[in-house]
């Protein structure tokens, strides 16, 4: 009688190749996720419980202090409060702009590709550019805003030197430059929709407005779950026009907090305050995030 050799030892080598096969592929990208995203991350938090180094007095534990100092610290909260006002102006006008752009641009209308241009254009530009562009838009006495008051008999307004308007001028350049990329995604979800689904409610006698707040919307939930996530992580990493437009001023009117990190950081030589800061950051959209996905996600459907 013939004995068949057993094939376990085969199996289980075979299963060892591909764990070491899978690893080999992931190992490039996990190493650039540990130095560049984990490292840096638990580095930092390490670092908010450490003093700044100084000169002659090297770093030393000092634990919550950082975090005590930023409770009392009046420009914190004046930033934190900015940064608030600048999200709840900027995030529900940018995702219902480019809701109302993709509806448009996904409609069977004259010069739909070059309106589509016309809409994503502001995305493709740099934001150093894009600031300098209103830069010209606001500056006083010949910028176009005042020139456009000025038809009307109207004074001039020095939109990024008074307080009352600094942030508004920023947030307006915000929206503008956003609200493109958000509506690449809608228009993409818009034309998944199947057709049937439109076809079924007219024909079911739903009106346009009908079809859309119980067809459309509730489909394009995915995606406004993910416009927003982006969103209020855009709102709250803002830095690269605030450089060009108003440098977080006057008096920190316009000023929000990651450009205050930068400016504890790089001006004010205090790492151990910034890496504080920086830690409620990230706690900041976080919390945003889950609380999105907790409320948001349970009523999005994906099938």
């Amino acid at each position: 009688m013939a004995v068949i050799a057993p094939t376990l030892p085969r199996v289980r080598a075979f299963r060892l190749g591909d764990h070491v096969v899978a690893w080999a592929l992931i190992a490039p990208a996990l190493l650039f996720l540990i130095v560049f995203t984990l490292y840096p991350a638990a580095a930092t938090l390490v670092q908010s419980l450490y003093s700044t180094p100084l000169a002659h007095r090297p770093s030393h534990f000092i634990g919550l202090a950082h975090f005590r100092q930023m409770i009392a610290d009046p420009t914190f909260r004046k930033v934190l409060v900015n940064n608030l006002l600048y999200a709840v102006g900027s995030i529900p006008i940018s995702v219902a702009l480019a809701l109302a752009m993709a509806l448009l641009v996904d409609a069977r209308i004259p010069g739909r590709g070059f309106a589509r241009m016309a809409f994503f254009t502001p995305t493709v530009l740099p934001l150093i550019a894009a600031a300098n562009i209103w830069l010209f838009f606001y500056t006083p006495g010949y910028g176009l805003l005042d020139q456009l008051l000025n038809l009307f008999g109207l004074p001039g307004v020095n939109w990024l030197g008074e307080p009352a308007t600094a942030l508004w001028a920023v947030t307006m350049v915000a929206i503008w430059k956003q609200a493109g990329f958000f509506m690449i995604f809608y228009l993409a979800a818009l034309q998944q929709i199947p057709p049937s689904l439109r076809e079924a409610a007219a024909v079911e006698g739903a009106s346009r407005w009908h079809s859309f707040r119980r067809v459309t919307l509730p489909l394009l939930g995915p995606t406004t779950l993910f416009v927003l996530v982006n969103a209020v992580i855009g709102a709250f990493s803002l830095v690269d026009s605030l450089f060009v437009l108003t440098q977080g001023g006057p008096d920190n009117a316009s000023n929000l907090l990651l450009y205050y990190i930068y400016q504890t950081a790089f001006q004010y030589w205090d790492g151990g305050y910034a890496a504080a800061l920086t830690v409620v950051l990230v706690a900041i959209l976080a919390l945003a995030a889950l609380a999105q996905f907790l409320v948001i996600g349970r009523r999005t459907h994906y099938q």
